[in-house]
């Protein structure tokens, strides 16, 4: 029975989508000799936060914005002086992913996949270096690499979190240097950079190789959901082209339609597994309601209803951990609806 196996605890909750807490907070210029200083202050948060949210179709659209936020003023919760001439401003979340989806546009919720950037750079003079996490202890005669590298990751670390898009850099610790070199990247020998990339718990790998000291084009591969695709332009265009990518594939529309989902997921042997899975399925964007319909054994049951139908939920499922499994009908039964089978588990 699941209420005696519910008071079993120790089992670890499936690996999960990364949270971007500052989906809804932007820190962008205060004009103070502007007409209207916190107004356009206001507007020009509001757009950040719509290119997170929404995606740059949107974003770039001004007169939809005016027209489905006449005041930007009445979503602020919160705002504060920045530095350098700025102000910090938090709006409300929930009130405008309303505006957006009774409008129809689409919303990315903050529950993201994971990037983990390989970038290998030839500077010139025989420099040639992968970006790190971090930067190691350097001589002062290699101080240059080391700013030239420090300015190139928080150039693509701005732009990442302008899109809302998580990304981290490898470790590049003794087990990295002993399974990626640089001419590895370099090379375009992918396949072992993915398989090196098995360490950090990422949803996707983006590969780039830049020579900063010629006009060669700078080519970057990326592997996400078992496809790969290959773009050339310099990295700001690149982690923007990253972002449309995951925003098609996650963002929902407003005016998608709703479908009625059977959902069975096994493998919830511990209060702990219980609550997890609850808040997973609480956290996925799509989900416009669910209840449980059965608990049997180490197996509950749920009826979904959700925005764009079973593929889009067993996607999302699957991204945040869950293991899909082949669906049955039970004693002959014929379901009425779609039927998801899923598997929580370490």
């Amino acid at each position: 029975m699941l209420a005696a196996a519910l008071l079993c605890g120790g089992l670890v909750s499936p690996a999960a989508a990364v949270e971007v807490p500052t989906l809804y907070t932007a820190e962008v210029p205060f004009n103070r000799e502007a007409k209207n200083p916190r107004d356009d202050a206001y507007k020009l948060a509001l757009a950040e936060v719509l290119l997170r949210v929404s995606g740059s179709e949107l974003s770039a659209n001004t007169a939809a914005i005016r027209e489905l936020f006449p005041n930007p003023a009445s979503y602020v919760m919160q705002f504060r002086p920045g530095a350098n001439d700025s102000l910090w401003v938090s709006f409300d979340g929930q009130a405008i992913e309303q505006v957006l989806r009774n409008a129809g546009q689409t919303v990315w919720g903050a529950e993201r996949p994971l990037t983990l950037v390989w970038l290998a750079v030839d500077w010139g003079r025989g420099s040639r270096e992968i970006i790190a996490a971090d930067d190691p202890d350097r001589t002062e005669g290699a101080s240059r690499s080391l700013n030239l590298n420090q300015r190139l990751r928080q150039r693509i670390v701005k732009v990442a979190e302008q899109r809302g898009l998580p990304l981290v850099f490898p470790l590049l610790d003794s087990i990295d240097l002993q399974n990626v070199t640089f001419s590895d990247i370099w090379g375009g020998f992918d396949e072992r950079i993915v398989a090196a990339s098995g360490r950090y718990d990422v949803n996707s790998i983006l590969i780039g190789r830049i020579r900063a000291s010629s006009n060669r084009r700078e080519d970057w591969s990326y592997f996400f959901s078992g496809e790969e695709r290959s773009w050339n332009g310099p990295p700001e265009a690149i982690v923007g082209r990253v972002a449309d990518l995951l925003t098609s594939e996650f963002a929902v529309g407003g005016n998608a339609p709703i479908e009625t989902v059977a959902l069975h997921v096994s493998g919830i042997v511990s209060v702990e597994a219980y609550g997890s899975l609850q808040s997973l399925l609480t956290g996925v964007t799509l989900i416009e309601s669910f209840i449980i319909t059965e608990v049997a054994g180490d197996r509950v049951s749920y009826r979904v209803d959700v925005r764009g139908g079973a593929d889009r939920l067993s996607r999302a499922l699957r991204f945040n951990g869950l293991v899909e499994q082949e669906s049955a009908a039970l004693f002959g039964e014929v379901p009425s609806g779609p039927v998801l089978e899923f598997f929580y588990g370490p």
